[in-house]
């Protein structure tokens, strides 16, 4: 299809100015990390990296960093598992309800934060309070892995739809049974889907503020929760932009390898 001039001024002045809303604003903190002004007056007549420095000798700052990457990992283990056996199971076996199956791994993530938070928040409270288990970093991982199982589920069954049976059938001809084969064919196939699947889930996890809010209990204080804390303490606000601009930096690179990864695989 041939566009004319006008047509495609449009279409690149659109892209400039939807970029614009998205990106300007994040380019508004980064910079603002560095303003020597505590009013963050602008444009800003000094640069400084004292903030920098100030929310690194933060302890709240490096606990909540911490509990942050323990649920991101945690939260990425469970996906990787549970996204990938539900890819194999989806894509590999015939059965009734498969649509249905499917339909219900992808749901989560279209679901509206609050509402996965609040159900998850009355069955945590529900199940798991009598058993002795409290709100807490457990639930939290369980929480995150509710919508971080979707982007390893995608990913891997992307990868064996392009893949098919042929390799697989190849090796079982050869006289691998079903662990040699998953181990030496499968597996090296699927590596990169899986890495990309990983960052991705990590990165959710790491900036998710709505079904944390709801799972983690009193004593669980993620990145993300910190900065919603501490957002209107006006002795705080340079530190928050900091820990802002590093949020930024943090989602930024996770997605920034998933897309490299899965476009250099493209061809598999």
């Amino acid at each position: 299809m041939t566009l004319s001039r006008g047509a495609r001024i449009g279409l690149r002045v659109a892209m400039i100015l939807g970029l614009g809303v998205i990106y300007v604003p994040l380019l508004v903190v980064l910079i603002n990390s560095f303003n020597a002004d505590r009013a963050f007056a602008w444009p800003p007549a000094h640069f400084t990296g004292q903030w920098w420095s100030a929310a690194w000798g933060n302890g709240g700052v490096r606990s909540a960093l911490w509990t942050s990457v323990k649920a991101g990992l945690g939260a990425t283990a469970v996906a990787l598992v549970l996204g990938t056996m539900a890819a194999f199971a989806v894509q590999r076996y015939r059965f009734f309800g498969r649509d249905t199956v499917s339909l219900l791994v992808i749901l989560p993530i279209a679901l509206p934060g609050i509402v996965t938070g609040i159900a998850l928040n009355n069955a945590f409270r529900t199940v798991l309070s009598p058993l002795g288990i409290q709100l807490g970093l457990f639930t939290v991982v369980i929480g995150h892995a509710t919508f971080c199982v979707v982007t390893v589920y995608n990913n891997v069954l992307a990868r064996l739809r392009r893949l098919g049976t042929r390799v697989e059938e190849a090796s079982a001809d050869l006289g691998a049974d079903t662990f040699q084969t998953f181990r030496y064919v499968t597996f090296p196939l699927l590596r990169s889907a899986l890495f990309a699947g990983g960052l991705l889930s990590f990165a959710l996890s790491f900036d998710e503020i709505i079904v944390t809010t709801f799972t983690a209990g009193a004593g669980v204080q993620t990145l993300p929760i910190w900065i919603f804390n501490n957002l209107f303490r006006p002795t705080q606000a340079p530190i928050v932009n900091v820990v802002a601009a590093a949020l930024i930096v943090l989602s930024v690179v996770p997605v920034y390898l998933a897309q490299r990864i899965s476009g250099d695989t493209r061809g598999v």
